[in-house]
């Protein structure tokens, strides 16, 4: 159930960093609002996660590694932002980074 909730956290940050972008330096109100209720939702949610018994790095590891790799997508998707290859090498060091995290732990 931890999974679920960091799940969430992901998603409402990923739609309040997005939103941040679309916020214009908070000059539109309704993708402000959208920002706000996003970072806290996912605080929110993260907090559920690690209340849980999620270990406090791996539920950030993933939560940062995950949000990282969706965030540079959408900016490529929707505000037609590049990637070089050496982003997305540093993209998949991260993300490999976070899985050493996870499977270290384990017994």
């Amino acid at each position: 159930m931890p999974w679920l909730w960091l799940a969430g956290a992901i998603v409402s940050e990923v739609i309040a960093t997005t939103s941040l972008k679309l916020s214009e330096g908070f000059t539109r109100l309704v993708p402000s609002i959208v920002v706000v209720v996003g970072y806290v939702g996912a605080f929110y949610m993260l907090s559920r996660a690690l209340s849980r018994g999620m270990d406090l790095g791996v539920a950030y590891g993933v939560w940062a590694a995950v949000g990282i790799a969706l965030v540079a997508v959408i900016g490529v998707v929707l505000f037609s932002e590049s990637l070089t290859w050496v982003q997305i090498g540093g993209i998949a060091l991260i993300i490999g980074g976070v899985m050493a995290l996870e499977m270290g732990g384990r017994h």
